[in-house]
């Protein structure tokens, strides 16, 4: 053995390493130029501050894998968090690394260059093919500004692009290679990471999904295979692209929510439970509380209804008007509403009907899921109320109060019953913080809920609380803050509950219960929807008819635009719409008995629209369906998926559709052309890409191709 020499023999392509080392020249140089936050740098650039600071926060618009990986730049770039996000242009001081915070998106941009050049290949489509498809990609000036900043978008597209070769490997890939499962996990985990990074990644999953179910379909009908083949092989399927993906998802909310475990700007949209969990906040006034509430426990409670903005069940020394703007009368008793602050007003004792006392007995008597009590303002010492008398501002409701003895034939109905609603016993006991309570109205067995109205000024503007029959939407409440009480007397009981609770003592809830909350209130949480000067429509984005102004120099008119390279996407748009055609001339030719072109080639062509139209469509059509504020940079995935298209549309007409020579050398020409066209289209934008060099304001004119474009420039 030692007799021979050690030959490694190592086979290059040197077209992917050529196309891969201009990937990276066209994303990474001069990457901290501008030295300014650009556009949505300045919404991106909070997270990140917040990250280092593992402060907790939600953005309802994705999940956390995309805010962590700029966040691992930042932190390999020693950033600190102490910079302010707070306008476009703002310019980055000295001790923040520009370059690293740029670093990851950037990089993930420049391999998407080889990566579309892989997946050309992997649809058995030449390595010119394959060039061509990189190429545009490569030229693409939108793709190269996406990529040079603090955004998501490039790290998105990477993950899909990953996610779909290496499926496509794993299916090419002989049944006797012992590595094609590993292609298959990364498809796996590479379509987690998607997800990960943006919601928008579920379709792009969804649609690998009916692929690899399509291909196991069809392995489960070769009778060449065995049936223990084909049970190993389905399982190992399910496992890496189904299994796999779920837990890493759910494995990116774990790291999340470890990191960060302080008290933040966005606690409010949580639970009691969740902010209690957090480092300072809420945790500070409820940790070390009594667990169960007792009979003269004095409580606070939160409606479960009042999202993102927190209230508290109210009362105060106003009655009713005797008679509402209406005409309609009412009981003229103490006002219950529900207040968005922290109050003294907000404490509520709870009494046992068969007792007098107001303090906690010794042991305590804890309050169970079925027990009947009732609930005293602790300030006023009202009991709370609730008759047959129509709400203010509900009137299919009924009011609510704190019952006041007029003397009159209204007579008191102030008895509740507790039903615990995530109870896992019948007999479970009413807890701080971790128990969901619905109060039901003993005389009426109407619930206790918010109603969503706002009273008018003699309500002072707080809102409704009602006594509703019907049920409908939630009414669960939570004991946020709660002691035990000690004092009978009325004074010593109000110096009591202006006294603070606060104990130290940790209190935690678990992953899960984190877990499916912050999950639920991503997908449930409506963000406000705002006017912007570069919002864009989805069918505005195929023709390129908007542009978005990055950044604009504050003194010179040097800019950075979001602007596509308007030849390649032509080119893009034609080669999508001769796919549909010659697709349908295609299928129809073949219901009539003619087959065109061979079946290796017929199964190429559905392959080749299954990748890359279907992956345009699940990347842009859902977004005709959003009603919520869209731009430009939302159509680059779908526009990603339709380069691959151009070349090999062209390599099958030159193949199997042009028989004479003079038309194939045709096409060469138009084809070298359009080539040419593409690499001079992306330099005339280059200074709008880049930034640099800086225009005079003619050149900058001249720029402006279309009308609805925004080009910016100062007239010297």
């Amino acid at each position: 053995m030692l007799q021979r020499p050690l030959v490694v023999n190592v086979q290059v392509d040197l077209v992917l390493l050529l196309l891969t080392l201009l990937a990276f020249w066209t994303r990474l140089s001069q990457l901290s130029y501008p030295n300014t936050v650009v556009f949505d740098e300045v919404y991106y650039g909070q997270f990140v501050s917040l990250y280092m600071k593992r402060v907790f926060f939600i953005d309802e618009s994705g999940p956390p894998l995309g805010h962590m990986i700029l966040s691992l730049g930042a932190y390999l770039g020693g950033f600190d968090g102490n910079f302010v996000w707070n306008r476009i242009g703002a310019e980055y001081p000295s001790a923040v690394n520009v370059l690293s915070l740029r670093l990851l998106p950037a990089l993930c941009g420049a391999l998407c260059v080889p990566l579309i050049y892989l997946l050309t290949l992997q649809l058995r489509f030449s390595p010119l093919s394959a060039a061509g498809a990189a190429g545009l990609l490569l030229l693409e000036n939108s793709l190269i500004v996406q990529s040079r900043f603090m955004l998501l978008e490039s790290v998105l597209i990477f993950f899909l692009l990953l996610a779909f070769f290496s499926y496509l490997r794993f299916h090419s890939s002989p049944h006797s290679c012992c590595l094609r499962y590993a292609w298959l996990l990364l498809s796996g985990a590479s379509s987690a990471a998607a997800v990960g990074v943006k919601y928008m990644g579920v379709f792009s999953y969804l649609l690998l999904l009916v692929m690899a179910s399509v291909h196991t379909w069809n392995l489960i009908g070769d009778q060449a295979v065995s049936h223990l083949s084909v049970c190993v092989q389905s399982v190992c399927r399910a496992v890496c692209v189904f299994l796999v993906p779920v837990l890493l998802y759910v494995f990116w909310f774990y790291v999340h929510l470890s990191l960060l475990n302080r008290s933040g700007p966005h606690d409010q949209m949580m639970s009691s439970a969740f902010q209690a969990s957090l480092q300072g906040g809420l945790s500070r006034i409820t940790q070390g509380q009594p667990l169960e509430v007792a009979y003269g426990s004095q409580v606070t409670l939160r409606s479960s209804a009042s999202q993102p903005i927190p209230c508290w069940l109210h009362s105060h020394k106003v009655n009713y008007p005797i008679r509402y703007e209406s005409g309609r009368g009412s009981s003229h008793q103490q006002q219950v509403t529900c207040y968005p602050f922290k109050d003294v007003n907000n404490w509520w004792i709870i009494k046992d009907p068969d007792r007098q006392d107001l303090f906690v007995s010794s042991p305590p008597h804890s309050v169970r899921h079925g027990d009947v009590i009732q609930l005293v303002h602790g300030m006023t010492s009202r009991f709370l109320n609730s008759h047959d008398v129509a709400a203010p501002m509900s009137p299919h409701a009924q009011e609510v109060s704190g019952y006041i003895d007029f003397n009159v034939s209204m007579q008191a109905q102030n008895l509740w019953r507790v039903d615990v609603t995530n109870r896992e016993a019948e007999s479970e006991v009413w807890k701080t913080i971790l128990s969901e309570v619905r109060l039901v109205h003993v005389n009426t067995s109407a619930v206790l809920k918010l109603s969503g109205a706002s009273l008018p000024d003699w309500g002072f503007r707080q809102l409704e609380v009602v006594g509703d029959k019907l049920f409908k939407g939630s009414s669960s409440w939570t004991v946020e803050e709660h002691r035990y009480g000690t004092s009978q007397e009325q004074n010593d009981r109000e110096a009591e509950l202006h006294s603070p609770t606060h104990i130290d003592v940790n209190r935690n809830i678990s992953f899960w219960a984190k877990f499916v909350e912050l999950q639920w209130k991503m997908l449930t949480v409506k963000q406000e929807d705002s006017e912007h000067k570069y919002s864009s429509s989805p069918l505005e984005w195929i023709t390129m008819q908007t542009n978005i102004a990055y950044w604009l120099h504050s003194s010179t008119n040097a800019q950075v635009h979001l602007i596509g390279n308007p030849v390649s996407w032509g080119v893009a748009n034609l080669s999508l719409l001769a796919y549909q055609v010659l697709a349908v001339i295609y299928m129809l030719r073949r219901r009539r008995g003619f087959r065109d072109i061979p079946e290796d080639a017929w199964h190429q062509f559905l392959s080749l629209g299954c990748v890359c139209v279907g992956g345009w469509a699940v990347n842009f059509l859902p977004f005709l369906l959003m009603e919520k504020t869209l731009f430009l940079y939302h159509y680059l995935p779908a526009l990603c998926f339709l380069f691959p298209l151009s070349p090999a549309l062209l390599e099958h007409a030159h193949t199997h559709l042009l028989s004479c020579q003079a038309y194939r050398r045709a096409l060469c020409v138009c084809v070298l052309a359009a080539a040419m066209s593409v690499f001079l289209s992306y330099r005339t934008f280059c200074p709008l890409t880049y930034g640099i060099p800086e225009l005079s304001a003619n050149q900058l004119e001249a720029l402006r191709w279309k009308e609805s474009w925004d080009i910016l420039y100062r007239r010297r």
